[in-house]
C-alpha cells in the first residue's frame, strides 16, 4: 500500500471514532456578510477550531496518535517541536495519557503559550529562531532520550486526525463549495483536503500561506519541496522554512490553489472576527478570513466555509 493509500474516507471516519470523545465537535458559525459584504451566490460560515481545549485544531491530530500509540510508545513519553499550537496539544495529550513530554519552541512562542504548556506538565526548551531549527533539536532529544517524537505535520496519524474536521463540516452543509485552509507545514490542509475529496470529489480547497513564508506556494511553483530562505512574518505556527514530502504530495494531488496574504490583511481579519462575532482569533486562525477579504480568489463560488484554525489575541488591537 502506498503512503497516500492511507488517506480513504475510512482512515478518516476511523480517526473520527477514536477521537470523538477526548476532542468537541466545534461550532460552525454562519456569517451573514464578510466584512459588511454581502457573498452574492452563497453563506460564509466558520468552523471555530479555536474552541477547541488547546486553543487549535491540533489536538485532533495529537489524540489519534496517542490513541494508537501501544503502552510503551507512551511511557517513554512524547517530544515535539511547535510553534506553540502542536506543542500544546501533545502536551495535552500527554497530560492525559499522564506522561511526560518536552516540546522545544522558537523564540517566537508567545509567552501565554509557554505558560499553558507548563500548566499540563511539560517540560520546554526554548531553541532557534524557527520552528526548522527546534525540530532538529527535538529529534536530536528524542534519539538521545528515547521519548516517542510526534511530528506536527508530516504524519499519517497527525493528518488523518486533522482530516476530521471536514467531516464535521460537510455533514453539517452538503451543499459546501469550498474551504478555505490556512497553511504552515500542511498537516491540516493535507488532511481536510484529502477527507473533503473523498466525500465531495468536486469541492474546491484552497490554501492560504503568508506572503514571508510561502514555503507550500514557492514549492508548487517549483515542482518539489524547497527549503526557504528566510521567513518574513508575524504568524509564526504558519512558518516553516520547508514541508516534507508526504504533505507535498497530498496537497499537489487535493489542494487546487494556494494563495497568499500579508500580515496586515491577517491583523484585519482577526479583528473583524473579534469585533463581529467575539472570537479571538491569531494571525494564523485568521488567515482563512485575510483570502477571503483580499478577494485574491472567486467568492462568487457558492457555500465557503473558512476554518478558524487557532485562538489568539495576537492579531487583536
Amino acid at each position: 500500500m502506498s503512503v497516500l493509500e492511507q488517506f480513504k474516507l475510512a482512515d478518516f471516519e476511523s480517526a473520527s471514532s477514536r477521537i470523538r470523545s477526548h476532542v468537541r465537535q466545534t461550532p460552525l458559525l454562519k456569517a451573514k456578510t464578510l466584512f459588511q459584504n454581502p457573498l452574492p451566490n452563497g453563506q460564509l460560515f466558520l468552523k471555530l477550531e479555536n474552541l477547541q481545549p488547546t486553543g487549535s485544531f491540533k489536538i485532533r491530530g495529537a489524540m489519534n496518535t496517542l490513541s494508537i500509540l501501544n503502552e510503551k510508545e507512551k511511557k517513554r513519553g512524547l517530544i515535539t517541536a511547535s510553534g506553540g499550537n502542536h506543542g500544546l496539544a501533545v502536551a495535552y495529550a500527554a497530560f492525559m495519557a499522564k506522561v511526560p513530554s518536552l516540546i522545544f519552541l522558537p523564540t517566537t512562542t508567545p509567552k501565554q503559550k509557554i505558560d499553558k504548556l507548563h500548566s499540563w506538565g511539560a517540560k520546554t526548551s526554548i531553541t532557534g529562531e524557527v520552528w526548522d531549527e527546534s525540530n532538529e533539536a527535538a529529534l536530536q532529544a528524542a534519539k538521545k532520550n528515547k521519548m516517542t517524537y510526534v511530528h506536527p505535520f508530516a504524519d499519517a496519524r497527525v493528518i488523518q486526525g486533522q482530516g476530521t474536521i471536514a467531516l464535521e463540516v460537510i455533514k453539517s452543509v452538503p451543499e459546501l463549495d469550498t474551504l478555505v485552509v490556512a497553511v504552515g507545514g500542511g498537516g491540516l490542509i493535507a488532511g481536510v483536503a484529502a477527507a473533503a475529496k473523498s466525500i465531495k470529489p468536486n469541492i474546491q480547497v484552497i490554501g492560504v500561506e503568508p506572503v514571508g513564508a510561502p514555503t507550500h506556494f514557492n514549492s508548487r511553483a517549483a515542482g518539489k519541496v524547497i527549503k526557504l530562505n528566510k521567513i518574513d512574518t508575524q504568524a509564526g505556527t504558519l512558518a516553516p522554512k520547508k514541508t516534507e514530502t508526504l504533505n507535498f504530495e497530498l496537497i499537489q494531488k487535493h489542494v487546487d490553489h494556494l494563495i497568499l496574504v500579508d500580515d496586515i490583511s491577517m491583523q484585519k481579519a482577526a479583528e473583524w472576527l473579534w469585533f463581529e462575532f467575539g472570537v479571538a482569533a491569531e494571525l494564523s486562525g485568521a488567515a482563512s478570513i485575510a483570502a477571503l477579504s483580499d478577494k485574491v480568489f472567486d467568492t462568487r463560488a457558492g457555500n465557503i466555509c473558512s476554518i478558524i484554525c487557532g485562538s489568539g489575541t495576537d492579531g487583536i488591537t
